[in-house]
């Protein structure tokens, strides 16, 4: 009879431990799918963000098809006649297209982005989403 009463208390004690455990996992589980469900910001399209004279529209379009290189390029060539917030958007296209090459030049275009994009830019979020990879 006494075997009986302490497995018994074991069982329900054991049982009692499980149902706690599962309670305090799922708050955390809760809390982890309703940041996983959170909106992400809104996405700019960088083509039609001010800063960039029309006349180098199609200039830009063409190097962009080029890749690497013909961002690159662009950035070199009309990079002065380009102004925030859309520098700023054509130079994150470029951090993004270098990063497997180039790690370290990804990385110093980025902090160049950083430190002159106020949190009032429209390119801001987009800055905040990279922040974590380029540092």
């Amino acid at each position: 009879m006494m075997k009986f009463l302490i497995t018994a208390l074991v069982v329900l004690g054991l049982s009692i431990g499980a149902w706690q455990v599962y309670q305090f996992w799922g708050k955390y589980r809760g809390s982890d799918t309703a940041s996983e469900t959170a909106a992400p910001p809104p996405q700019i399209n960088g083509d039609s963000l001010p800063g960039m004279p029309q006349s180098l529209e199609q200039t830009y379009q063409a190097s962009r098809q080029r890749g690497i290189t013909g961002l690159r390029d662009f950035l070199k060539e009309y990079g002065n006649s380009v102004s925030d917030p859309r520098l700023a958007s054509i130079q994150l296209d470029y951090v993004l297209l270098v990063a497997p090459g180039n790690p370290a030049e990804a990385r110093r275009v980025f902090a160049l982005v950083k430190n002159r994009t106020q949190p009032d830019s429209p390119v801001y979020p987009r800055v905040q989403q990279l922040e974590k990879t380029y540092e």
